[in-house]
């Protein structure tokens, strides 16, 4: 009654392919978007309208690493930061 049969067995081993390219599919996908989504907002940072065929030439991925000024409370680039002003600014110059 509950006893294996080769077409039970086949069902369940073409499930189990099916989930598992379903998923695979799933997560190309999901890299997919976030690389168009990752290429959209860089377009729209350097200001370019994006007209294109969605590829950006020459894109980076540079951060600068920023730090709140103690004195006016702006954020300044670590390298380079140049003083806001004020007497009490840590920055030179």
């Amino acid at each position: 009654m509950l006893g294996f049969s080769i077409q039970k067995l086949l069902f369940t081993v073409a499930v189990v392919i099916a989930v598992w390219y379903g998923f695979k599919w799933v997560g190309r996908m999901k890299i997919k978007r976030d690389a168009e989504t990752k290429a959209k907002l860089r377009r729209q940072a350097s200001g370019d309208s994006g007209g294109g065929s969605g590829a950006v030439s020459g894109a980076t991925d540079d951060a600068e690493e920023m730090v709140e000024c103690g004195a006016c409370g702006s954020f300044v680039a670590v390298r380079g930061a140049k003083s806001c002003g004020r007497d009490d600014c840590p920055y030179p110059g």
